[in-house]
């Protein structure tokens, strides 16, 4: 039995396919479904049954289309209410996947109705794909489905994983979440390193902690929730991702400052050093990386209209696919002209921390970073309005030039541009924390 992990950044997760060399399990595939397929492929192996471990509140679901488009079993739990036909699985079932079994184990926690999947092969190499429920070092989040629900289902968490944890400290653990996604209840990044049940009983700290502490501390350290989350999960429930995406057209230059004028967003999705060098008035840059859909399905709504900026046909293929991944369809394109969209001089200006020291007098600095941020360490005259705030938080900023920052500098130049789209004069610092003045209010070096 062999575990192929396939990484799709752009959402924060892994999807699994694992297989004995001729058939295959594919676990939590994305809407994408050609990255799967050729996975299988390269692999030798047939897709033979595929399974969502949850209803996916961070991206749409491929699973349903991938199962139907081979023929095969979709497993999802027998309580969730779906608009389709699928493989109902309970606890305690074993399902059959060529020389490997699979033990369905209920692990209500991340939503109400969530299933972790044991592989067995019979000689001792066994694969868990725990979803949302056990991540590395930390678990899924528990108020995603509803926050009314948090602590009640935080509690469910802690049974779960603590039953996940009895397993044979051998068996290999591979999560969904819990690599950029904010479906985990902490920050994780992606790894190397092979986890186990074994390494989770040693370091992480929800299989290390009383049942009532373990609550309290999940549910006191909730981040923000990106607004698309809340769209993702009826998306699911009604098999959005067997609908081939609308496609959008290329569009000329009078047709770009069409949807602007409708109120559309013109996302310019260069780097935000080419950004500050010169740009469309009145776009938004949304530098093209892992990040990208994400900030835009934060910051945009289900019906705005979006036409996309670059001088890269490649990065706009890519960021069309993974916007699709979040149920934003239908965005049209732009390939920048210089000379009709792009000034021939800098249109935004762009410093490092140490340019502060020369700054007016009046000038307004905002942090744009997350509240978590915010209050391990801030400038003690830094106005905090978290980026996914700044639309409606505008207005409270004093009149003067603004000097907005973050962390990294990234969501700095996404907040840069709205800024400068609202008709503030704007610099964007362009550096990481560290090199800011090193007195922070609470006296911590930046």
């Amino acid at each position: 039995m062999d575990v192929i992990t396939i990484e799709v950044p752009q959402v924060g997760n892994r999807t699994h396919l694992v297989h004995d060399g001729e058939n295959a399990l594919v676990i939590d595939p994305p809407r994408d479904l050609e990255i799967v397929e050729e996975a299988a492929e390269l692999a030798g192996v047939r897709i033979a049954a595929v399974a969502d471990t949850h209803v996916h509140n961070d991206y749409v679901s491929g699973a349903l289309g991938l199962a139907r488009r081979h023929g095969v079993d979709y497993l999802l739990s027998v309580d969730e209410r779906v608009a389709f036909d699928r493989a109902g699985v309970r606890d305690g079932d074993v399902v059959d996947v060529g020389s490997f079994a699979v033990h369905v184990i209920d692990t209500p926690g991340h939503t109400l109705h969530h299933q972790a999947l044991l592989a067995t092969d019979g000689v001792g190499r066994d694969a868990l794909f725990s979803g949302g429920s056990l991540l590395a070092g930390t678990v899924g989040r528990t108020d995603l489905m509803d926050p009314l629900l948090a602590r009640h289902l935080a509690r469910a968490q802690w049974n779960s994983v603590r039953h996940l944890g009895t397993l044979d400290p051998a068996t290999s653990l591979h999560p969904t979440h819990g690599f950029g996604s904010f479906c985990a209840a902490t920050s994780t990044s992606a790894t190397d390193v092979p986890l186990s049940i074994g390494g989770e009983l040693a370091s992480n700290h929800a299989l290390n902690t009383p049942r009532d502490a373990f609550v309290d501390e999940l549910v006191a350290g909730f981040g923000p929730v990106p607004t698309y989350y809340r769209r993702m999960s009826p998306a699911n429930r009604a098999g959005r991702g067997t609908v081939a995406p609308r496609v959008g057209h290329d569009v000329g230059h009078d047709e770009v400052l069409g949807v602007l004028a409708r109120g559309g967003w013109a996302i310019d999705l260069r780097s935000r050093e080419s950004f500050t060098e010169g740009h469309l008035s009145g776009s938004v840059n949304v530098e093209y990386g892992a990040q990208f859909a994400t900030w835009v399905g934060w910051l945009t709504s289900e019906d705005t209209e979006i036409v996309l900026l670059t001088d890269d046909p490649g990065d706009l293929t890519e960021a069309r696919r993974d916007l699709e991944r979040i149920g934003i369809e239908g965005a049209h394109a732009r390939v920048l002209v210089p000379g009709v969209d792009l000034p021939s001089h800098p249109t935004l200006r762009r410093a490092a921390w140490f340019g502060l020291a020369d700054a007016p007098a009046d000038r307004v600095l905002v942090d744009v970073r997350h509240v978590d941020e915010y209050d391990d360490g801030h400038l003690p005259d830094a106005i905090h309005i978290p980026l996914h705030h700044l639309e409606t938080r505008q207005h409270e900023l004093p009149a003067g030039e603004v000097w907005v920052h973050c962390l990294s500098g990234y969501r700095a130049g996404i907040a840069a541009s709205l800024l400068q789209r609202a008709g503030r004069s704007v610099v964007h610092v362009d550096d990481v924390w560290e090199n800011a003045p090193l007195e922070t209010s609470r006296g911590e070096a930046a």
